[in-house]
């Protein structure tokens, strides 16, 4: 069942889709960033402002997290990883302000500053950026002034400064991709970017107003930080809207860009450089030398840890590449050798049309002259009867050698409204040259009057032709048995199901990919059924494989029926008679 069309939208747009969104989002921005508006500006500070304002900062970064990890089931896998990702930095905003409610509403304590739940609020973006590299550069500018040499300005400015870079940096990467990005995904981070810039500026005047002692929860001071994770929420939900699709084309078949690679090498070895200058120029005490140093020290192990992983991860992704190189080649090898036989069998084709065309010109004198034979008044019975069976064995041959020319020409598609049973029949004339002397028995029941379908009768005529070779290749492995056809008028579909008693097949949900046969070398090439399947979906109906409880496998092909079409002249009496 296809899913219903969305609204597209207008690249670069801030708009949303539906009206079920446009009232989700306004109850959003009214519910969260109103309503703390108001409160800010009408209320003095004092317990109920401050639980008002930590408790609503919770309930915005956990509607901000959910819109954005909602996307996460939506393909393709980058997608998945980005939603993943960006949904997983907002949690771990949450988290940290979970732990600063804690202190204020339930203790009722003011919150220590250094805080122990910065080091949370820090984390919640080094999820899209090199994380490793991140940790290291708070653990070694900040954490010296929180444990080491507690200095509590030495801290604020270090913590302000950190986090400020970085929400510029997510910022300034989101307008990149904004700036490169096309149709929903420009939409996306339009609003993204947006919320960022905004976290950037609210974080960093929130920290200011910390450190200068003039923050408190409810206040104007959370007014930017409510706006910007209202404002992620928004991107959460119109990206689960337009669903925006990947931009895989020929911009995109391009050599990746060489800078992620660079400012990884970089991050990598700054490490080590950071160590030095901390030994030679910094004027930081003793303890907190060593403390960086060590530091230093375990992050170089945990880098190379992390880079051994990657180069065997790179190593078995190139290992895959290969495998599937080797498969696309062998499968080229198999096309080919398909193809020259193809050649060969249009050749052979070409050499059997003027063969028949041969055959018929002697085949109709024998069937006239029979004839003649047969009407003569001085035969007997016996020769009269002989007579008969000599002109119905040549319109055999002759109807035989047309179903063949038939079969075998090239002509364009041609659809036209046809009996089913009658095709069937034709592609079981032509089989039959194939099953004499192999103890196998074909048994066709066809309802009396099914309806026509529409299709091109040469086309169909090659799919029952497939489906009865290879169900008599099957019988042939078990020394024969019975190939029972069945058409029937279900609906409005009609209906055919080849059933066969052999040895039923491996595989059945595999029989329709290109390439995939249980035959031996040299006798099946895997492209009949897959023909067989294009062909039917060409004709609006579909064809499915299983294997019978009694045994043996059933090909199960329905087309649909072919809608009544009404003569002009009748359409103007009608359209007369309504007048």
């Amino acid at each position: 069942m296809n899913p219903a069309p969305t609204k597209r939208f207008v690249p670069g747009s801030l708009a949303w889709p539906d009206t079920k969104s446009r009232w989700i989002l306004a109850a959003a921005w009214i519910g969260f960033v109103g309503v703390a508006t108001f409160c800010a500006v009408a209320f003095a500070p004092g317990r109920r402002l401050t639980a008002f304002g930590d408790i609503s900062l919770c309930l915005v970064a956990a509607f901000a997290s959910i819109a954005l990890l909602s996307n996460c089931g939506a393909p393709p896998r980058r997608s998945q990883a980005f939603w993943l990702l960006f949904g997983i930095g907002l949690g771990t905003w949450l988290l940290g302000q979970i732990i600063w409610t804690y202190f204020e509403v339930v203790l009722h304590q003011d919150v220590p500053n250094p805080f122990i739940g910065d080091v949370i609020l820090f984390l919640y973006v080094d999820f899209a950026l090199l994380l490793i590299w991140w940790v290291f550069l708070y653990l070694f500018v900040v954490i010296p002034w929180q444990y080491i040499s507690p200095n509590v300005d030495l801290y604020g400015r270090a913590f302000d400064t950190l986090e400020g870079v970085e929400n510029l940096l997510l910022a300034a990467g989101l307008a990149a991709l904004y700036l490169r990005a096309r149709a929903e995904w420009k939409t996306v981070y339009a609003h993204l970017f947006c919320a960022a810039f905004l976290m950037a500026i609210g974080a960093y005047i929130s920290n200011l107003a910390i450190d200068a002692n003039l923050y408190y929860a409810g206040g104007p001071f959370d007014l930017p930080l409510m706006a910007a994770l209202t404002w992620f929420g928004t991107a959460g939900v119109i990206a689960r809207q337009i669903r925006p699709q990947s931009e895989l084309d020929a911009t995109h078949l391009r050599a990746p860009s060489p800078w992620p690679a660079r400012l990884a090498m970089a991050a990598v070895f700054s490490i080590p450089l950071m160590a030095l200058w901390t030994i030679n120029l910094s004027s930081a005490p003793r303890q907190v030398k060593e403390f960086r140093v060590a530091l230093t020290q375990i992050t170089v192990l945990v880098v190379g840890l992390l880079i051994v992983v990657r180069q065997r991860l790179v190593d078995r992704e190139r290992m895959r590449l290969l495998r599937a190189s080797d498969n696309a080649l062998e499968n080229l090898k198999r096309l080919q050798a398909q193809m020259i036989q193809s050649e060969k069998l249009v050749s052979l084709g070409q050499l059997a049309a003027g063969a028949a065309h041969e055959i018929n010109n002697p085949l109709t004198g024998i069937l006239g002259y029979s004839e003649l034979l047969a009407e003569e008044p001085g035969l007997t019975d016996k020769q009269r009867a002989l007579a008969d069976k000599v002109a119905a064995l040549a319109r055999r041959i002759k109807a035989l050698v047309t179903n063949l020319l038939s079969f075998a020409r090239r002509v364009p598609a041609e659809r036209t409204l046809l009996d089913v049973g009658q095709v069937i029949n034709c592609s079981l004339n032509l089989n039959n040259l194939d099953v004499r002397g192999k103890n196998i028995r074909i048994e066709f029941d066809s309802a009396t009057s099914l309806p026509q379908v529409r299709g091109d009768g040469n086309q169909i005529m090659q799919v029952f032709f497939n489906l009865v070779d290879n169900a008599v290749d099957a019988l042939e492995e078990v020394g024969g048995g019975v190939l029972s056809i069945r058409a029937t008028h279900e609906g409005s579909n009609v209906v055919i199901e080849v059933s066969d008693t052999g040895p039923g097949i491996q595989s059945p949900n595999h029989v329709f990919d290109p390439f995939f046969t249980t035959k031996p070398v040299g006798k099946g090439t895997g492209l009949g059924l897959s023909i067989c399947y294009g062909i039917v979906q060409e004709h609006l109906g579909s064809i499915e494989c299983f294997n019978r409880p009694t045994g043996g496998a059933t090909f199960r092909v329905t087309f649909p029926v072919a809608a009544p079409v009404v003569p002009s002249n009748e359409l103007a009496e009608m359209h007369h008679g309504s007048d």
